[in-house]
Order: C-alpha cells, then structure tokens, then sequence
C-alpha cells in the first residue's frame, strides 16, 4: 500500500490539470495558539410567578461559535484536531471547491458539486462541515443555501478564488499578499448572496498551504484556520474501497477527516462515506461538525 502522504502526492500530481483540490496540500504543522477563554454569558433566572413591577427576564446572547485565541503577534490560530481526550468524536469535513476561472468548464458541464453526497450525509444523518468556495457558492446558490440553512450542516469558508495563499502549492494560481484578507471577506460575502444566514468564522487555505505570511494577511477577519489530521485520499481516487481503508485507519478521537464534495474530481466519495460511517459508529465514534471539536479546545461546549 502507498503511504497516505505518497498517496497523496500522487493524486495531487493528477490534480494540476484541474487546478488543485483543497486536500492536496499536505497538512503543515500549526503554530502554537491558544484557547479563548470561554465566553459566559448570563440569561436572568426563571420567575415562575413575577410580579406586576418585576422586570422581564433578559434574552441571554446569543451564543458565538468557538474559535481559537489568536497566536503569536496575533497571527490567525490554526485548528488540525481536539485533545484526544475529548471522547471518540470526529469531524468530516467537505471541501467545495470551485476555482475562479473554472466557470466555463461548468458551462459546458463538469459538476463541481455533488449532491448525491450531502442527500447521503442526511439520510445518514452525519454532521459535517463543509469548507465552501465563494465560486461554489456563485456556481451553485439554491445549493449552497440549502446546505446553509440545514442545521445538519455548517458552512465554512474556503476563500472566494481557490488560489493558493502561498507560492508553489501543487499548481493553484497564487493570490497576491495584499489581496488575501480580500478574498476571504469576498467569499462571505458570495455566501451572503446566495442565502447562507450564518457562515461559520473558519477558514480553509486552498490546498492546505499556509505560511506565518498568510496567516498574518488574513488575521483581520478574525477566523480560525482548520487544516487536518485525517487525509482521505478521495481526490481523483477511482477506488472507493481504498479512501474508505485510509479514512478508517486514520481517525483518532477528535479527529477531522479532509474529503471533498466535488464530483468532477472526487467521484469515489460518496461510495467511500457509506462504508466510513456504518465502521465508525460501530466503533462507537460520534460524527460532529468542526465547531463542536473546536469548542471543546477552546473549553467552549
């Protein structure tokens, strides 16, 4: 069997043709961050019986989701799996990944979308995260509002273009420096448009490359950057059987799982995730989306 990392290498090879899928990127080391603390907030207590002159009870806030503390110069945080000692959660998360300057080979038909696979995820009634292009979104708006407003699903952002935020990252048109904070804000906003209410604050880099450059760049949104811990392999992979193996020899408590929801360039995945959920709820893991992991790194459930 190919190494996971060879593997890997071998799909992303394929993969310049089609100008890179997200997993491709062999996951970097994250920088040490720190947890937040967590947020309390109050709610009044609850008065059975108030009397005329008592007060309302207040609404208590509404909850923001969890992200990690800002590193070192206030660098962006970057999140790759929970404290194995959080119990046997995992995250599958989905990369959507739709480049730029990709709408004509739509136009003449190629799906970068795959619904087939988010109707498996709830008839399989699997939480997952999916990391969302605003090119995706652009591309396929009743989809991503339906993905967005599904309280089965969270929405997160995997920047507008799909350009690389580093030089050299498996062929991926590179966005300049100066224009990194823009392109992620320029992805909210796609999935603004298109209906999403509440895109989560994480962020992707397009082919999981990342520098201290680009963490600097995007520190102003305000994200958590989510890598992983689990490739999966689907990325142009035509066996099934075999990204299944690697999902399954991979997961640890708290782990996220890197696949992708793009037909055109990652066929095998749907096929892959029936056979992963059956095994690792046998093993008796619980399927989470990414915020719950993160919540509880940050001490935030």
């Amino acid at each position: 069997m190919i190494p996971p990392v060879r593997r890997l290498a071998t799909f992303c090879a394929l993969g310049t043709a089609l100008a890179g899928l997200a997993a491709c990127g062999t996951p970097q080391e994250p920088l040490a961050v720190r947890p937040t603390a967590p947020a309390h907030t109050s709610a009044a207590p609850t008065h059975t019986a108030p009397t005329p002159t008592a007060p309302a009870p207040a609404s208590a806030a509404p909850s923001r989701p969890p992200t990690l503390a800002p590193g070192p110069a206030g660098l962006t945080p970057v999140f790759r799996n929970a404290p194995r000692t959080a119990g046997k959660t995992v995250a599958l998360t989905f990369d959507a990944d739709m480049t730029a300057d990709q709408g004509a080979r739509a136009a003449s038909g190629e799906h970068f979308d795959n619904p087939g696979l988010i109707a498996a995820l709830r008839t399989l009634k699997v939480p997952a995260t999916v990391f969302m292009t605003g090119r995706w979104a652009e591309e396929y708006p009743a989809q991503a509002r339906s993905i967005g407003r599904d309280p089965q699903f969270e929405i997160a952002n995997h920047s507008y273009s799909h350009y690389a935020f580093t030089d050299d990252c498996y062929g991926l048109p590179t966005v300049p420096e100066d224009r990194m904070r823009a392109d992620v804000e320029r992805a909210y906003a796609a999935f603004r448009k298109a209906g999403v209410p509440d895109a989560m604050p994480y962020f992707r880099f397009p082919g999981g490359c990342y520098d201290r450059r680009a963490l600097h760049a995007v520190s102003g949104t305000g994200v958590t950057a989510v890598q992983w811990d689990v490739v999966s392999g689907d990325a142009f992979a035509t066996d099934a059987d075999a990204v299944a193996r690697q999902v399954l020899e991979g997961v640890k408590p708290g782990s996220v799982v890197v696949m992708h929801c793009t037909r055109s360039a990652a066929p095998t995945t749907e096929r892959a995730v029936r056979t992963i959920v059956p095994e690792l709820r046998r093993q008796g893991y619980r399927f989470v989306k990414v915020s719950e992991l993160i919540g509880a790194a940050s001490g935030r459930r």
